[in-house]
């Protein structure tokens, strides 16, 4: 750390405080993801997380800025989530006659939203981390932490997600390395992503391509049957904020139909999210038909198949992708 920057921002220069945290600030980001499971929310405590400490920096005992800063998000992201005001209560499915159809509520939490890829970057984890940077950040990840108690969440991101030992958990979260301890092993025990990182394809590998090829062939064809023989036996799709989850493949074919999420008007531009492929995919607007996105679709793929489809919606959404909201022309 640089010593004289630490100074000139106890001092009160702006400038000098944005040089000292700016290369926390997107690794933070991250942190209060994983905690929020929504980067609208993330974003926003983010910016409280900064505020913080530039109230505080006076007061910073100048040992670990990075273990500091990582105390501030971590209350903020905690505090947050005691205000359960904050979310409104989620609409639920009927009952009646559902499931049979394939069609159940949803696993997923329904605040859940993508990371882009492109704000991702090479974060620092101790010796004790339990998993990498690639599987700590997969949707079905981050859906499985939303699950936890609020203090086992954060204990067990500290400690397996970013390797800190226990006893700098402990000071993070102002507690005893015995409470930490025995948090983790309650979060281990407790918790359940969907998928565990060895069953899901490799990013970026030559097999994740040639399935993803072959799905946006299918997808923007509407060819029912090789979509069929593309998705795994228990595929899913849910949609966050909506509380629909369809289980297996017919059902998800059948709800994409009805929904018009493919076929020759689709078309659909490559991007990534959570370290997964994923599309911003586009339909023709009926007033003007001009083709104007409509989703984020992100995709987990196991082996040969795709076993998870999750939609999301929303301009502000599709908007950190960077792709563009509208296409020119129109589909002849």
């Amino acid at each position: 750390m640089d010593v004289s920057l630490l100074d000139r921002a106890r001092t009160g220069d702006g400038d000098a405080f944005e040089e000292l945290i700016g290369p926390y600030r997107r690794e933070l980001l991250v942190h209060c993801y994983r905690s929020l499971g929504s980067m609208h929310d993330a974003e926003d405590v983010l910016q409280e997380v900064l505020m913080s400490a530039w109230r505080a920096i006076d007061r910073f005992d100048g040992r670990s800025l990075r273990a500091w800063l990582y105390r501030i998000a971590t209350n903020r992201c905690l505090n947050h989530r005691r205000d359960e005001s904050r979310r409104p209560q989620p609409a639920s499915l009927p009952t009646q006659g559902v499931a049979a159809s394939g069609i159940t509520n949803a696993d997923d939490p329904w605040w859940l939203e993508p990371y882009p890829d492109a704000l991702l970057e090479p974060v620092e984890l101790g010796p004790e981390a339990r998993y990498d940077a690639r599987e700590s950040i997969a949707l079905s990840f981050i859906a499985g932490l939303q699950h936890l108690p609020a203090q086992q969440r954060s204990v067990l991101m500290l400690r397996d997600v970013l390797g800190f030992p226990a006893n700098e958990a402990a000071e993070i979260l102002g507690t005893t390395t015995t409470s930490v301890n025995s948090a983790l092993t309650r979060a281990r025990a407790g918790f359940r992503p969907d998928r565990t990182p060895d069953q899901v394809t490799g990013p970026h590998s030559p097999q994740e391509a040639a399935v993803v090829e072959r799905f946006v062939e299918a997808f923007q064809l509407g060819d029912l049957d090789s979509v069929l023989e593309l998705l795994s036996d228990d595929a899913c799709l849910s949609m966050p904020p909506e509380p629909i989850q369809c289980n297996g493949p017919a059902a998800i074919v059948d709800f994409l139909q009805q929904r018009r999420f493919w076929g020759p008007e689709l078309t659909l531009l490559s991007t990534r999210a959570n370290n997964q492929p994923a599309f911003v995919y586009y339909l023709p607007d009926p007033t003007d038909r001009m083709p104007r996105a409509s989703g984020v679709i992100v995709l987990t793929i196991v082996d040969d198949h795709v076993s998870t489809l999750t939609r999301f919606g929303g301009r502000d959404i599709i908007a950190r992708f960077g792709l563009p909201l509208a296409l020119p022309g129109a589909p002849s």
